[in-house]
């Protein structure tokens, strides 16, 4: 099993920047792709970014050259730097972890973006 504990939600200015973080603990050894997701309120989850353990990186449309996700795998920790933040950002921002044939779940961190 894997948990992962999402922090570095909360409220922020438009044009500001935040950074979420995500720690793994528990059976870490073999995580390979880590992601983000969000969801707001009525609307289905949506990626955000995804990042192999290599490096390699996938972004949404609506966030690339405004977020950057990174992860450091000897602290088993991922992260998510958001810059020029909109309101449209708002919503519960969850973290994924994929391990074998399993993905799990952070309890997801709000972001909540003022105009």
């Amino acid at each position: 099993q894997v948990q992962l504990v999402e922090s570095g939600g909360g409220l922020v200015q438009a044009g500001g920047s935040l950074r979420l973080s995500c720690a793994a603990s528990g059976s870490t050894f073999g995580i390979a792709g880590m992601g983000w997701y969000r969801q707001a309120p009525g609307k289905q989850r949506d990626l955000v970014a995804s990042i192999s353990r290599s490096g390699n990186t996938v972004y949404a449309d609506s966030v690339k050259g405004r977020f950057t996700i990174s992860r450091d795998n000897a602290k088993n920790t991922l992260y998510l730097q958001m810059n020029s933040v909109k309101p449209e950002d708002t919503a519960v921002y969850y973290c994924t972890a994929r391990r074998g044939v399993n993905d799990y779940w952070g309890q997801g961190t709000q972001v909540t973006v003022s105009s």
